[in-house]
């Protein structure tokens, strides 16, 4: 009787157990969220290098593996949730909802965090965590990167974005890499904390702390030489282009004062010596084919002020059905038949996946009405020679829309293609007194130094701004709250620079590592289960 009440006694959960296990959870998702702050707004990029350690410490003091899960996945949802918070003002209650299931891409990673950090980690295993809990984290940015499930906003790596030597590294193995050293940072400085808590009694703990201190080292060092080891592109020549930012222009009426007011803006850059002037996205709202008054127009700014117009028409086409997003190049007799359509577009603010499982998300937010169309193929546009013009006729430029310059592979694909320079037109205006605008024009400084081009990132309501072929920002930002133009002398660049030639290969190398580790564990496993097996005649009880 004693045997069975002290079994009972076991399996009874302890008083406050669940609540304690709630709390544990709630500790997660407030520790997941931390890294926010390394953020534009924020901007506290140093902050990113130690901002997981406090999650990582909770993980790896999990009792089980599916604890270790758990935490992993309420810590995921946390980041999720406030990386994308100001996303709350239009998908309200969905937003908690998606962040939960995006946090699901945590829980094998918070199993290898706890395999790779509990108890006191031998040297060689606190050297396998400095390499594989990088590498689990890496591949939970390249799932969620998939455009079907949201696209690549918000990426770790992208918080360096204003570090001169980190846009170094992005030329070498892009926002990748980026990614993977703040990791591994973070990673040797949890291996910091948990060793020297114990390194006057154990010298196991204090040759952790040196493999910890190395990682440490190791990081700061790649950061130091990043400029020698991966040095700016050469440049030769430049260009000079216009943006037109109109402003906010809400309500009754708004696409047609929003064009008068780019009009007028544009009127202002005759005799500037351009090269091109670009408006920002649904900067038309009408398909230009159905009104050939906006088109002549238009055609009359490039030649009054000697330059062609890349505006973006967001309107149902006259040629095919639906809605498309589309940039489309003017002339001096019109548009000249080079357009691109947006191939990738926004999950639920242009169109609402599965709509027949999620289209009640009309109904608690601003979600997509009705689906966007998408385009299928990128283009490189060659701006035309524009009679008494000053500028450079057969410059390549490659187009972006909006969200499309949160995805490394589209402005490299453009450089590949032949683009001088990379140009993103963008609105945020429905995010307009949120930390998207920043975070979207911060993008523009990665994309720009993993290709080695040039970028300028115009918008409808700002952030403006633009980058040279290195990644650093150059002349003046527009925010939020400006009406008005800009022009930005641009270095142009030949160079191919390694992420150009080599795509991602940070994401290769990760994958490869956790496959050897992965394959290294199940032949351990299995070499312990083959020992174990009794002699033949052997009895299984007689065996130790």
């Amino acid at each position: 009787m004693r045997t069975a009440f002290a079994a009972k006694s076991r399996a009874r959960p302890a008083r406050g157990g669940r609540w304690a296990g709630t709390g544990r959870s709630l500790l997660a998702l407030v520790l997941g969220a931390l890294p926010v702050f390394a953020f534009p707004t924020p901007d506290l990029w140093w902050w990113a290098y130690v901002s997981l350690v406090p999650l990582l410490l909770l993980i790896r003091t999990a009792p089980t593996a599916r604890r270790a899960g758990f935490d992993g996945w309420c810590g995921g949802a946390g980041f999720m949730l406030a990386v994308h918070h100001w996303l709350l003002s239009s998908l309200h209650v969905f937003l908690f909802v998606l962040a939960a299931l995006f946090g699901l891409l945590w829980l094998p990673w918070g199993r290898l965090v706890r395999a790779a950090l509990r108890g006191m980690p031998t040297p060689a295993r606190a050297c396998a965590a400095l390499v594989l809990v990088p590498s689990g984290w890496l591949m939970i940015e390249l799932v969620r990167s998939w455009q079907a499930l949201g696209g690549p906003w918000g990426l770790l790596g992208a918080s360096q974005w204003q570090v001169p030597p980190a846009l170094r590294l992005a030329s070498a193995g892009g926002v990748w890499l980026l990614s993977l050293l703040v990791v591994a940072a973070n990673t040797a400085v949890a291996l910091l904390v948990i060793a020297l808590a114990r390194a006057r009694r154990s010298p196991r703990a204090r040759r952790t702390a040196l493999a910890g201190a190395a990682g440490v080292l190791d990081c700061v060092l790649l950061l130091a030489l990043a400029p020698w080891l991966f040095p700016a592109p050469h440049t030769s020549g430049s260009v000079r282009i216009g943006v037109v930012q109109p402003g906010v222009f809400d309500g009754p009426g708004g696409a047609t004062r929003r064009f008068d007011r780019g009009e007028r803006l544009t009127r202002t850059l005759a005799g500037k010596r351009l090269d091109l002037v670009v408006w920002g996205e649904s900067s038309v709202g009408t398909d230009l084919r159905t009104r050939p008054d906006l088109a002549a127009r238009l055609a009359a700014l490039v030649r009054e002020v000697g330059a062609p117009v890349l505006v973006n028409v967001d309107a149902h086409r006259s040629d095919r059905p639906g809605i498309y997003k589309s940039a489309v190049l003017i002339g001096a007799d019109g548009p000249t038949g080079q357009r691109y359509d947006k191939m990738r577009l926004v999950p639920f603010g242009e169109y609402i996946p599965l709509r027949s499982l999620f289209g009640w998300a009309t109904s608690v937010g601003k979600a997509a009405a009705v689906n966007r169309r998408r385009g299928t193929t990128p283009v490189v546009m060659t701006l035309p020679p524009v009679p008494g013009g000053t500028g450079m006729p057969g410059l390549r430029i490659g187009p972006l829309i909006c969200f499309e310059t949160a995805f490394p592979d589209m402005s490299r694909h453009l450089a590949d293609m032949g683009a001088q320079v990379i140009v993103a037109q963008s609105a945020t205006s429905t995010f307009q007194n949120t930390w998207a605008p920043a975070q979207h024009a911060s993008l523009g400084t990665l994309r720009a130094a993993e290709t080695g081009r040039p970028m300028v990132h115009a918008t409808l309501t700002g952030i403006s701004a633009a980058y040279d072929p290195d990644g650093r920002r150059t002349g003046p930002v527009l925010g939020t709250d400006l009406s008005t133009t800009a022009v930005y002398t641009l270095p142009l660049s030949r160079t191919r620079t390694p992420y150009d030639r080599l795509g991602p290969w940070p994401v290769y190398a990760a994958a490869l590592a956790l496959v050897v580790a992965a394959g290294a564990a199940v032949s351990a496993r299995f070499g312990a289960a083959w020992r174990a097996r009794p002699e033949p005649g052997q009895d299984a009880s007689e065996n130790p």
